[in-house]
């Protein structure tokens, strides 16, 4: 395993949280990529196409050393769709993703409210090209996930409650200072 390349080495917490995202990525057929969101709607994780969240390969522990490089620890090539097309997410970005789903959280936030429904456990969005999926994660932090439009619907939504209730107790106010510092580092 290479050694970490920048002066800031990721805390268990933060590494076991990507690796929990970039397993939910690789194992879960037709998702395209995933965002998490902070409560004011600032990106925490995300997914690319073509590569796995905090750069952990398939296979990897959730606690083996980054290699910083941004590439995928396996030497993979990209994901393809059906007819081999690249997959592609919204604009090929995590930070639109995490966009998407802060507006979309919000609104189903407003509309509960405004129908006195409680609080909002997860939204579907089905479109010709694609699914998104929303779900809260815990003090309205959101998981959002962009799949392809023929994913097993039943299969994404258990993967991202598994994800969310693995990841729902660990995501602290410092895990997330500390996420979205690493973030702004990456940019």
């Amino acid at each position: 395993m290479n050694a970490p390349t920048t002066a800031h080495t990721p805390s268990r917490q933060a590494r076991n949280l990507r690796w929990l995202l970039s397993n939910l990525v690789d194992e879960v057929p037709g998702v395209r990529s995933v965002a998490v969101v902070s409560s004011d709607g600032l990106l925490l994780l995300s997914s690319e196409p073509g590569r796995t969240a905090g750069d952990a390969g398939p296979g990897d522990g959730p606690d083996r050393e980054e290699d910083g490089a941004g590439e995928r620890a396996d030497g993979a090539a990209p994901r393809r769709e059906p007819g081999g097309r690249p997959e592609r997410g919204p604009r090929d970005s995590g930070a639109d993703l995490a966009t998407i789903v802060s507006g979309l959280g919000s609104l189903t936030q407003g509309a509960s409210k405004l129908m006195d429904a409680g609080p909002v456990k997860q939204t579907m969005v089905a479109m010709d090209e694609g699914s998104l999926f929303v779900m809260s994660i815990s003090d309205g932090s959101l998981l959002g996930v962009h799949a392809a439009p023929d994913c097993d619907m039943s299969v994404v939504a258990y993967h991202m409650a598994l994800f969310v209730g693995r990841a729902g107790h660990v995501l602290t106010p410092e895990l997330r200072t500390e996420l979205r510092t690493s973030m702004e580092l990456d940019q």
